[in-house]
């Protein structure tokens, strides 16, 4: 019989409703059964697309004797991760603590107060490599509950304060100003792997945010070289397009092969943001067969993009995307010899599981080699993709979020104002007003998740700050003044739920939110914008096209937070630097009004200009069709031609009805 996650809507959650343990969704019901019951919380979190997450399912969960177990020492509660950030960012902490690693499965023991007391990741179903089995932890903790309860609970209350995270940080007396970046793109430099592109070791993971501040300062060598890493590398899909999570290597060539949302929004706005900056038709190529795969593959009906593909299909990881070197023969057949010297495959494979399919050796695709002439290259690549989509599929988790939506709709808006894609353009409104309307509860309040025609979750920090980027990225591809005007309404919602009148900076989670045991601030860009890091950004671009400076001052709330740790850990705060390097400047101000100005926003839209904000109007209206946006204040066509100002603080030049003239006077600063 189904436990009580049938009633969810989250594939994660949903993939557990046949287990036999009693699950419960994290809630009141869960929380008030622990405490009359008084009884540990066992708290399991994860995600759809999560391997070892599926595997501990297989070994563990679905095991009866192991759930008799688990049901009869502790209220067992499920969470996704995705569906619960502030739940999982809570825990993970407290574990990590605890042991000095996370990940997922995260398996953690709560007293019935929710305070942390024991924690791990995945626990094999007997004893191996020296991890004890999940039956032996699950006695262990019980027998520890009931003998030695007190000291647990003393313990555990020593804990609670420590969880707080960046809520105990007091902003910084030290300015922030220039130095900052500097030292940031100094401490880039000397932790970059300048053979493969990117930091750190294996596993290796893409740090979009951290390449859009380079390429923002300028600094494009080491951004443009770890983009060209990645997209000849099997942690890109040569096929379909679209990126995995991560490499497991330093070279980018075996990826953990779920494909997540998040990532593919961030890295096709920072190919795009590349491209800008060197003309490189690979880089343009890579965000437009990005999204591309987004469109085709993760779109959902009403118009907004599911979460994620898992890593496994068939049971096995990477099946789907692994190919033996005489299927590629049969596959292609003329075409054969050119695909496996681009690809540089062969009949060793190259893929570290030694994966076998049909008796061959896999090989995970890259592109090392010789690329074939582009018509040769399409055609490869349609055969491969028709020939694979007749495999089984991986898993799709078809939960839509909304702050994934909005990494989407930001990176769809600026690519199809950029590439002149109208279809881009028509999918990032789509997806907005999907955020706008349907994500909405009866007082209309953003929620965070959607599945099965149903909208559920108060929304986080993290929903309202990427959703005010997107509409500010939607207004300034469109100039269509309902997504600024929503914009401004989701800034005063952020400012209103979410800042911290004290310390400054933004809250996860709203000020009527269910309590958690403290309520957090995350800081960290990592994998994606922290919540206070994307605000910042936002409110910052909205104060620069609305002259507001409570926008700004809110701003740097969060900035004073966080401004000396950027400095020390940039590839942990791309984003915070992106909002830093806004602020320290110089930035500027365009306007461009009047019909026929086209050939002045192609100027603006065909460089790379971090610092500038966008504002315009496509028709000769004058006074008496007032804007919303202070900067088209004032702002006329000359003589019937569409002029464009460039403005600094809304003190203007002399407008530019030339593109030749805007584009000197765009190149005169570097903002």
């Amino acid at each position: 019989m189904p436990n009580a996650l049938a009633r969810e809507t989250s594939p994660y959650l949903l993939q557990h409703r046949d287990n036999p343990v009693d699950w419960l969704p994290w809630g009141e019901v869960a929380l008030a059964r622990a405490r009359d019951e008084q009884r540990p919380l066992l708290v399991s979190i994860g995600y759809s697309a999560c391997h070892w997450c599926h595997v501990m399912e297989r070994e563990s969960f679905e095991d009866p004797q192991v759930a008799a177990l688990m049901n009869e020492g502790f209220v067992c509660v499920k969470v996704d991760r995705e569906e619960r950030p502030d739940v999982d960012a809570l825990y993970m902490e407290a574990v990590q603590a605890m042991t000095g690693q996370g990940g997922w499965p995260l398996n953690v023991f709560l007293t019935p107060e929710q305070i942390p007391f024991y924690g791990g990741t995945y626990f094999p179903p007997e004893p191996r490599h020296g991890m004890p089995s999940w039956p032996q932890v699950l006695a262990a903790i019980a027998e520890a509950w009931s003998d030695r309860r007190e000291e647990i609970t003393a313990d555990a209350a020593q804990i609670s304060d420590r969880l707080r995270g960046g809520a105990l940080l007091e902003p910084s007396a030290t300015a922030i100003s220039a130095a900052t970046r500097d030292k940031a793109v100094a401490q880039l430099r000397a932790s970059f792997d300048s053979v493969h592109g990117g930091w750190g070791g294996r596993p290796k993971f893409p740090a979009a945010s951290a390449i859009e501040f380079l390429l923002a300062r300028g600094e494009h060598a080491m951004a443009l070289q770890t983009l060209r890493s990645m997209a000849s590398g099997g942690i890109y899909d040569q096929v379909g397009g679209g990126f995995a999570r991560y490499s497991v290597d330093a070279t980018w060539t075996v990826p953990h092969f779920e494909k997540m949302l998040y990532d593919n929004a961030l890295l096709a706005r920072a190919y795009l943001h590349g491209w800008l900056a060197c003309g490189d038709p690979v880089l343009r190529r890579t965000c437009e067969e990005t999204l591309d795969w987004a469109l085709r593959e993760m779109r959902g009906p009403e118009g907004a993009f599911y979460s994620a593909l898992d890593a496994d299909s068939e049971g096995v990881e990477g099946r789907y995307y692994v190919w033996g070197a005489g299927e590629l023969v049969s596959a292609l057949g003329a075409d054969a010899d050119a695909a496996l010297a681009w690809f540089g495959a062969g009949d060793a494979g190259n893929f570290a599981e030694g994966l076998a399919i049909s008796g061959e050796a896999a090989n995970i695709l890259e592109s090392r080699g010789p690329e074939p002439e582009p018509e040769v290259r399409e055609r490869i690549r349609a055969r491969l993709l028709e020939a694979r989509e007749r495999r089984v599929r991986p898993g799709t988790d078809d939960k839509r979020l909304a702050s994934w939506n909005a990494l989407m709709v930001a990176a769809l808006a600026d690519a199809g104002a950029v590439l002149e894609r109208p279809d881009y353009l028509d999918a990032a409104r789509a997806t907005a007003r999907f955020l706008l309307v349907t994500l909405r509860d009866a007082g209309g309040r953003l929620l965070r998740t959607y599945n099965r025609g149903e909208a559920r979750l108060p929304a986080y920090l993290e929903d309202h700050a990427f959703l005010l980027e997107a509409l500010l990225a939607l207004y300034e591809a469109t100039f269509e003044e309902e997504w600024f005007e929503a914009a401004r309404t989701t800034a005063d919602d952020v400012l209103a739920r979410f800042a911290d009148p004290e310390r400054g900076g933004f809250f996860s989670t709203a000020d009527d939110a269910t309590a958690l045991v403290v309520r957090r601030k995350e800081l960290e860009d990592t994998p994606i914008p922290a919540g206070g890091s994307s605000a910042a950004l936002g409110l910052l671009r909205l104060a620069l096209l609305t002259g507001e400076e409570h926008y700004e001052e809110a701003a740097l709330g969060h900035l004073r937070l966080v401004h000396e740790l950027a400095a020390r850990h940039p590839t942990a705060f791309g984003h915070a630097l992106q909002a830093i390097d806004l602020h320290v400047g110089p930035t500027r101000e365009v306007a461009i009004v009047g019909s026929g100005g086209a050939s002045l926003e192609r100027v603006l839209r065909g460089g790379l200009h971090p610092r500038t904000v966008l504002a315009g109007r496509r028709s000769n209206a004058g006074p008496e069709h007032p804007s919303h946006v202070a900067l088209l204040a004032g702002r006329a066509p000359i003589a019937g031609q569409a002029a464009a100002y460039v403005c600094e603080r809304f003190a203007c030049r002399a407008p530019a009805t030339d593109p030749g003239a805007l584009a000197v006077l765009l190149e005169d600063g570097s903002g």
